[in-house]
C-alpha cells in the first residue's frame, strides 16, 4: 500500500462519523438502512459518507433489490493495518509486552 493510498484512508477516518461506521462495521456487513438508525443524519448525509469509505477501498458495497448492503474491504484493511504497525516510536529499542 502507498502513502497516497495510505493518506486518502486516514482522511475518509478523519470524520467521527465515517469511524464509526467503519467500527460497527468490523462485526460484519449492514445494511444501510441499519446505519442510518445509530446516527441522528439523513440519508443523502449517509450515501456521502459511505461514498468516501467506499473511493478510498475501505468499504465495499453490494445492492440487493432498493438496499445497499456495506462491508469492510478486508485486503486492504489488512494493507493499512500492516502499514500503520511499521510505524514506532521507540525506534532501535525493543517493544515491552
Amino acid at each position: 500500500m502507498n502513502t497516497m493510498d495510505v493518506a486518502l484512508i486516514c482522511r475518509a477516518l478523519g470524520d467521527a462519523n465515517r469511524l464509526q461506521i467503519v467500527q460497527m462495521l468490523s462485526d460484519g456487513e449492514k445494511c444501510g438502512c441499519k446505519l442510518l438508525e445509530k446516527f441522528e443524519i439523513t440519508q443523502p448525509t449517509l450515501s456521502h459518507h459511505m461514498k468516501i469509505l467506499c473511493e478510498c477501498g475501505l468499504v465495499e458495497t453490494r445492492k440487493e433489490g432498493k438496499w445497499s448492503y456495506y462491508s469492510l474491504h478486508c485486503e486492504t484493511f489488512s494493507a493499512f493495518k500492516k502499514f500503520i504497525e511499521g510505524f514506532s516510536c521507540c525506534k532501535g529499542k525493543e517493544e515491552e509486552a
